[in-house]
């Protein structure tokens, strides 16, 4: 059974950092490529950052310079390290684990940004 749990949301104060982390089971996650999304109340999900099989990195220009995305294949898990959040960052944030032909979704984790 294929499983992918992410942890590390809260709430924190504009400025303030959180690291948010995907743990999966059940696949062979160093084939699998990671993207990390978002949604907000009344928006669409978007992506923010993605990290490849063989490591290519794209962020989101929103999020360029304070979000670093990381794997460790060893650990089957994904990271999202977010430095100097703002309001606008707030959201419900999702681990997708996608291959060609497979993709696997997390059940999200919560990061509010308020003062």
């Amino acid at each position: 059974q294929v499983q992918l749990v992410e942890s590390g949301g809260g709430s924190v104060q504009p400025g303030g950092s959180l690291r948010l982390s995907c743990v999966a089971s059940g696949i062979p996650f160093a084939q699998y490529a990671i993207i990390w999304y978002r949604q907000a109340p009344g928006q669409q999900r978007e992506s923010v950052a993605s990290i490849t099989t063989f490591g290519p990195i794209k962020y989101a220009d929103s999020v360029k310079g304070r979000f670093t995305v990381s794997r460790d294949n060893a650990k089957s898990t994904a990271y999202l390290q977010m430095n100097d959040l703002k309001p606008e960052d707030t959201a419900v944030y999702y681990c997708n684990c996608l291959d060609t032909v497979r993709t696997y979704w997390g059940q999200g984790t919560q990061v509010t940004v308020s003062s």
